[in-house]
């Protein structure tokens, strides 16, 4: 297996770079090779991607997701890869975005990639870019504040109950 880790500083509070980290579906308007995400399942993510002309399909698994903190995630299939990423506050207004990424790459031009730089160069560019988007909007496109542990699904429990109208008294 081999490691990637990464991070970094954007200028919007937390809990805005986590809820826009859970909108898998915009993925592809920031992270490059990122052709199609589609979360069908609350722990269930189906990828696209396109790379040195190879596209890839593949599902991964939403193991860990804390609002505000954490989400994990490990392949189904191949390529075999887990990772995770987390969310720091730096002050106000500010979050470290810290990326981690374990994979076993598969075939001649994963570990050409991986051994030449060219893959930690790439997940240093999304990061940036990342930064771009998140920034550039000023506020996330979506959230998802459910939690799961151990794949397992709790819905966000912080939301508001619809406001009943009140009746007219006498």
């Amino acid at each position: 297996m081999s490691t990637i880790e990464d991070y970094v500083d954007v200028r919007v509070p937390v809990r805005t770079a986590y809820n826009q980290w859970t909108q898998f579906e915009s993925f592809p308007r920031f992270m490059h090779g990122v052709v199609r995400v589609e979360r069908s399942q609350a722990t269930l993510i189906h990828w696209v991607t396109r790379h040195g002309g190879v596209t890839r399909e593949f599902d991964a698994e939403v193991v860990e997701q804390r609002p505000d903190e954490r989400i994990a995630w490990r392949s189904l299939d191949s390529p075999t890869h887990s990772g995770e990423v987390r969310f720091h506050p730096r002050g106000e207004g500010e979050t470290r975005v810290t990326l981690r990424l374990e994979f076993s790459p598969a075939g001649l031009v994963d570990w050409a990639g991986a051994s030449s730089g060219v893959l930690r160069r790439r997940v240093h560019g999304n990061l940036e870019c990342f930064k771009q988007f998140i920034e550039g909007h000023g506020r996330e496109t979506g959230e998802w504040r459910g939690e799961i542990t151990e794949s397992r699904v709790r819905p966000d429990s912080g939301q508001e109950c619809p406001r009943v109208p009140s009746w007219p008294s006498g």
